[in-house]
């Protein structure tokens, strides 16, 4: 060492006394530790990949693009994507492995019974996988998409009787009033001469209407007029999607340095401002009247979401936080407005296909289940408006046939792949509204339909998102006949929710106040 610290000395032109020699000489043994410590540590990562790898190898996985790029590129989130993967399903009915490169695998689970151990497992063995949902973050919160531990175990138990049917039917006066509003607005394009529409643009507003008077208890008039709230959400939607497609944009740092980064943060501000008022006015005319008074005070009104945050209190009697309410607002308005717009679009996309199907809604099947019901199902398991959510266990999950599941590996639970898998649905691509007729269905495994997820962590809403599809859709098919617009082909695309490319635009032909005085009131 005495010679190289000479050198280094020199190179540096530092006299050499002991002191200096002794730092010299402390310093290159620190930068000795630390590489050893660097190797040991890649030796170590490596032969990590190297078991994984190892454990891996009993699924199957689709021919790769190259070693380097492995299954990167092939399943696009488009048309061609999707239709890989309904044919890698047809090959592959159980589950199979993707490599997004040479050292990332995803094992993508298609089949109720393989399913069932990961959907069943507890929230802490089979959290989220937060590699694109951690882009929410600074909007959403801690809300219950994006928490875990106890503190989702918590919130859930808290706010799973926000969600009790009882509680829900007063909201069904609020869907009717926003549908209401979107159709005269439909008649009055219809009557200008803009026959075809695009369906996910005006669904999507009167969904986040309907959730700004359930969630809040205010009319913004968004379906009429700008909002900067409204259009706050939308675009906040419109940018985590394009921050998921551009990979530089994934660092932090980075992104923040950017325009969208800008945009991204100015409109997250527009609806913290709005929702933290709403809480904190609320919160403090709780606070002045008093519980009873204030409960006395909500006689013969809707009580609304922020209402029953307020209220809600956990085993040892602790209130939520003005931020974990004002969290979970933010949070249901993201999962509510989108999720509902797009099964709903669907389902009319999916009518206009099937002019029969159409003329039936309003009768009933012979087992006095509504039709409409079994075409909303029908339409969730072709177009599911999630298409998959995925899970990082933390511990190894053991499949039916004895093949594990290694800890630490992304999991896709592939609701679209499982909807589509011939092994479960037979001719899995033609819609077959009967398939959902009590008696075809009763033999089905729970899994084998999935729409809202499944499990421990299944979406808390879906009664409330179902109440309102089939809502809107009565009144809609009282009031109209929808048409496929041939001139406007629908290519699909997954982003955070199932949409189409270039917009889904249908023909609308009024069937005038004869026609629906006809028909009986609309169904929950």
């Amino acid at each position: 060492m005495l010679p190289f610290t000479d050198w280094v000395l020199e190179l540096l032109s530092m006299e050499r006394t002991p002191v200096h020699a002794y730092t010299i000489s402390a310093l290159l043994l620190a930068l000795l530790a630390l590489l050893f410590h660097t190797l040991l540590q890649l030796g170590n990562s490596w032969h990590r990949y190297y078991v994984n790898c190892q454990r891996l190898r009993c699924f199957p996985e689709p021919p790769r693009r190259n070693w380097l790029l492995g299954h990167l590129g092939m399943f696009i989130p488009g048309e061609e994507g999707l239709t890989l993967v309904s044919q890698t399903v047809g090959t592959f009915s159980q589950a199979f492995v993707t490599w997004m490169g040479p050292f990332l695998p995803v094992l993508s689970l298609v089949h109720p019974d393989y399913l069932k151990p990961i959907t069943t497992a507890s929230a802490a063995i089979a959290p989220k996988d937060y590699t694109f949902y951690g882009f929410l973050k600074p909007w959403l919160g801690d809300g219950l998409l994006l928490s875990n531990g106890a503190k989702w175990v918590r919130h859930r138990r808290m706010l799973t009787p926000a969600f009790h049917f009882d509680i829900l039917k007063p909201y069904v006066k609020i869907f009717n009033q926003s549908t209401d509003i979107m159709h005269a607005k439909w008649l009055r394009l219809v009557a200008s001469g803009s026959t075809s529409l695009d369906m996910f643009e005006q669904v999507s507003l009167m969904t986040l209407d309907s959730l700004q008077k359930c969630v809040f208890s205010y009319n913004s008039n968004c379906q009429e007029t700008s909002s900067d709230y409204i259009a706050a959400i939308l675009e906040l939607s419109s940018l985590v999607v394009r921050r998921q497609h551009r990979l530089l944009l994934h660092w932090d740092f980075l992104y923040h340095l950017t325009p969208d980064g800008w945009r991204f943060q100015r409109a997250c501000n527009t609806v913290h401002r709005f929702t933290a008022d709403v809480v904190q006015r609320r919160h403090q005319a709780l606070n002045r009247l008093g519980r009873e008074a204030w409960l006395k005070s909500k006689q013969g009104k809707t009580v609304d979401f922020i209402d029953i945050l307020l209220l809600a209190k956990d085993e040892d009697g602790q209130d939520l936080s003005e931020e974990d309410i004002a969290a979970e607002a933010d949070t249901f308005m993201f999962e509510g407005h989108d999720t509902t717009a797009s099964g709903l679009s669907w389902v009319l996309y999916n009518l206009a296909c099937h002019p029969e199907y159409q003329k039936r809604c309003h009768g009933f099947s012979n087992c006095s289940m509504p039709f409409s019901t079994m075409c909303i199902k029908e339409s969730l398991r072709l177009h599911p408006p999630v298409t998959a959510v995925s899970r990082r266990c933390t511990e190894d999950i053991k499949l039916p046939d004895g093949r594990v599941l290694p800890k630490g590996n992304i999991c896709l639970i592939s609701i679209y792949g499982t909807h589509h898998n011939p092994a479960v649905w037979p001719e899995p691509q033609v819609s077959l509204v009967t398939l959902f007729n009590p008696l075809n269905s009763k033999n089905k495994p729970p899994l084998a339909f999935m729409p809202f997820s499944a499990g421990p962590r299944n979406c808390i809403g879906q009664n409330f998102a179902m109440a309102e599809m089939k809502v809107v859709l009565a009144l809609t098919l009282l009031r109209f006949t929808v048409r496929l617009d041939e001139s406007r082909p629908v290519r699909r695309k997954p982003e955070l929710i199932l949409r189409s490319e270039n917009g889904l635009w249908l023909h609308l032909e009024p069937l005038g106040p004869s026609c629906e005085s006809r028909l009986p009131a609309p169904r929950s």
